[in-house]
């Protein structure tokens, strides 16, 4: 509720204000006020509770808003021009279309606000709560977000172009179609974001943690310390189709772009590959089978790549299956959940000759009756069984590996 006192003292201007509130050591009470277009400029506000007011349009150019209360405060349009607005709660607010060069928000609680097309150019958010906040389309440039938490937030389309984003929280966050050009994010946490379309081009990635990133159709070239990023579990599909991923950005565009130019493939051909196609259908009670297969496979200079069938592929999808085997050195097919993977690899197999495929199955699973169909391809190895995890990892080397090696080799000189 208003305080009429506070309210009345307001109607007086500005300096009549800041001359009382340095003599009253008050907290302005004006929760709920209708305050739009108001001139706040250099206004001393710090300390207010205005939650829920209407301050749309007002002007709070250099106001001083430190520790105010401002949850579910209406602020679209306003005119933050260098205002002060540290340790302030703007939990649930609307910010939408503001106007901050140079504004100051450190410390602010912004989980949750709107600010979708806001101007925050230039502007402090040192350790800022932006947890679930809406920035779609904001224009960030050149701020400085270091350890701030933008946990789930949407910044669909945002310019964050030289943003300052060393050690934040990006976990979960919507950063499709974003412009982070030569942002520094050093040591920051991109774990499970979405950052399909993305443009990265010259950002400091040296220390960051982008394990099961969406990075389909980014942009990224001349990145720092990528080499020290953490990466693994890259999703390169759209959301919506079969998920294929790797454990390298640099790895990722180069795929996509193989994936979706014929005549590079056709270049690429000629070339030697690291890469190891992993077929399966993955459930999460066998998702340890995996992760063991490709943390070996790391150790060995390999590029695992995963194509987990959750479901029947079509025929556009059952190409793209094709191709990246055929990119492959060799393909590792885990036929012990049978429920769709034979139908893949009936699409796929015929077509593979010279590309080896091992089979492997757990020893207490039977083997489908449908795969004997594969047996008189020179390319399909012997199943390899297996009875679990340790055993699988303890024979990897010399069951799977070798023999997939050694048939890519003679299959290789039998193409030429």
């Amino acid at each position: 509720m208003v305080n009429r006192l506070h309210r009345k003292m307001l109607k007086k201007g500005i300096d009549v204000w800041n001359d009382w509130r340095e003599k009253e050591p008050i907290k302005p009470e004006l929760r709920g006020a209708d305050l739009r277009g108001v001139d706040f400029e250099e206004a001393n506000l710090s300390n207010a509770n205005m939650s829920r007011a209407n301050l749309e349009g007002a002007n709070l150019r250099g106001a001083n808003l430190s520790n105010a209360e401002l949850r579910g405060t209406y602020l679209s349009k306003a005119n933050l021009y260098r205002t002060n607005l540290r340790y302030s709660d703007l939990h649930g607010a609307n910010l939408s279309e503001v106007r901050s060069f140079r504004g100051d928000f450190r410390g602010a609680n912004l989980s949750n606000a709107n600010l979708s097309d806001a101007v925050l150019e230039a502007s402090i958010l040192f350790k800022a709560n932006l947890d679930r906040a809406s920035l779609p389309s904001a224009n960030l440039r050149w701020s400085s977000l270091n350890e701030a938490n933008l946990s789930n937030a949407d910044l669909r389309s945002s310019d964050l172009v030289g943003v300052n984003l060393r050690k934040a929280n990006l976990s979960d966050a919507n950063l499709s179609r974003a412009n982070l050009d030569r942002a520094n994010l050093r040591g920051a946490n991109l774990s499970n974001a979405n950052m399909s379309m993305t443009r990265l081009i010259e950002a400091d990635l040296n220390g960051a943690i982008l394990t099961g990133c969406r990075v389909f159709g980014i942009s990224a070239w001349g990145l720092k310390g990528l080499e020290k990023a953490k990466q693994s579990d890259l999703k390169i599909t759209p959301e919506g189709e079969p998920e294929i991923m790797v454990d390298n950005l640099e790895v990722a565009q180069f795929i996509y772009i193989l994936l979706h130019s014929e005549k590079i493939r056709e270049v690429i051909d000629t070339i030697t590959s690291k890469v190891v196609l992993i077929l399966g259908r993955f459930t999460p009670k066998r998702k340890a089978v995996l992760d063991a297969i490709r943390i070996e496979l790391r150790k060995r200079n390999y590029l695992p790549v995963l194509f987990d069938f959750p479901e029947p592929i079509s025929r556009r999808k059952a190409e793209t299956v094709s191709t990246l085997a055929h990119m492959a050195r060799f393909v590792i097919a885990d036929i012990t959940d049978a429920r769709s993977v034979p139908q893949e690899l009936q699409k796929t197999i015929p077509h593979l000759t010279s590309v080896p495929v091992q089979p492997i199955l757990l020893s207490s699973s039977k083997e489908y009756g449908l795969f004997q169909d594969f047996t008189p391809y020179p390319w399909v190895l012997k199943i390899h069984r297996y009875n679990n995890i340790e055993d699988l990892i303890e024979s990897l080397a010399e069951k799977v590996i070798a023999p997939a090696e050694a048939k890519a080799t003679l299959l290789q000189k039998r193409k030429r």
